[in-house]
């Protein structure tokens, strides 16, 4: 399933309230990005209780029940779980990784809201989530026939959102101050091999061990729990993030010529993370046209250029992240600035190409 149109976190309690009160819904999205909170959460905003049923942990029979002979015929008994006499939300967590045959269990239930004789109770929604066989989780073909019968939402991982909710959840502050720098590391596609990937789901993880063991941690653990549970490229520059923390070594004092860019070998994963901050700052702050800038965008600017000739001396790799194309081989900084960089800085630039 691809996505056309996307909702974020803020965006889809409203969505719900609108939609899933009237039919069901299917959430999509890639794994770790909140989904089932999302879901749970939405439930105790009306008051409902929300169960959840797990798609790879059911048979056809633990929706439809076992037979009863009930004054000499027989009837399907539907599990407690799913027969309650109040309105609930029932959540079909992981409903697209099910067996065909469980999906089709699921039919009558979604359509019609019934199984059986048992009929959900007025007032009851019915919500199932699951992940895109792009995101190289357990993923089945979802049949026509059970696609047809949801209306189907796409959900999208949002770094304002996330901090929003993380910063009244008790998120360690490092990562909180990491990602409102870097709101880029927040997610990443799942990689086709079986190694740790960013999501929120992954920097929660990553908060509640780093508040087990408490802010005097050391580096060498720090490195451990960090390549454990988020990107490789990520964990090396929250690394150098926490790093900067403790030694009150960061970007701004850089920028106001305090300290200098750190140059000693230990410290090339620091070196590393500031220069993709550096970058970061300039794709924020510099204007796309030089006569439309302000005096301060005008003073990053020429400081910039004087910052990547110290930054080349040290390290004329690290230099050419700064002004670098994007995957795509498009210009991520300002056009003008970078015809500056090239009449200034020729030898950058030359070994860039």
């Amino acid at each position: 399933m691809q996505a056309a149109v996307t909702v974020t976190p803020k965006q889809l309690p409203e969505v719900l309230l609108h939609v899933a009160v009237v039919r069901p819904v299917f959430l999509w999205g890639a794994p770790g990005i909140g989904k089932s909170s999302l879901v749970r959460a939405f439930a105790d905003s009306l008051g409902l209780e929300c169960v959840t049923l797990l798609g790879t942990q059911l048979a056809p029979e633990d929706l439809i029940g076992v037979p009863q002979i009930v004054d000499g015929r027989s009837r399907f008994a539907p599990p407690m779980s799913i027969a309650r006499d109040a309105p609930y939300c029932l959540f079909l967590d992981e409903l697209n990784a099910s067996s065909p045959e469980v999906q089709k269990a699921f039919y009558s239930l979604i359509l019609d809201r019934r199984i059986g004789e048992y009929e959900l109770p007025e007032g009851s929604v019915v919500i199932g989530a699951g992940n895109r066989a792009t995101d190289n989780a357990l993923a089945r073909p979802m049949a026509s026939a059970l696609l047809n019968r949801l209306v189907h939402v796409h959900l999208r991982a949002s770094a304002s959102d996330w901090l929003t909710w993380a910063g009244g959840a008790g998120i360690h502050p490092w990562i909180l101050d990491y990602l409102r720098n870097r709101p880029d590391h927040l997610w990443t596609a799942p990689p086709k091999t079986e190694e740790p990937f960013s999501s929120p789901r992954s920097w929660h993880m990553l908060s509640d061990a780093l508040h087990s063991y408490g802010d005097d941690i050391d580096d060498e653990m720090l490195r451990v729990l960090a390549f454990g549970t988020v990107t490789a490229a990520h964990a090396s520059g929250f690394r150098a993030f926490v790093k900067t923390v403790r030694n009150a070594f960061g970007l701004e004092a850089v920028l106001k010529g305090e300290v200098g860019w750190p140059s000693a070998p230990g410290d090339r994963d620091l070196l590393y993370f500031l220069a993709e901050t550096f970058r970061a700052r300039l794709v924020k702050e510099l204007p796309a046209d030089k006569t439309g800038g302000s005096a301060a965008s005008r003073q990053l600017a020429h400081r910039g250029k004087a910052l990547l000739v110290e930054l080349a001396e040290i390290s004329l790799e690290i230099a050419q992240v700064v002004i670098a194309s994007d995957e795509d081989g498009r210009a991520v900084l300002p056009t003008w600035f970078l015809v500056e960089v090239t009449r200034d800085l020729p030898r950058l630039v030359a070994a860039r190409n």
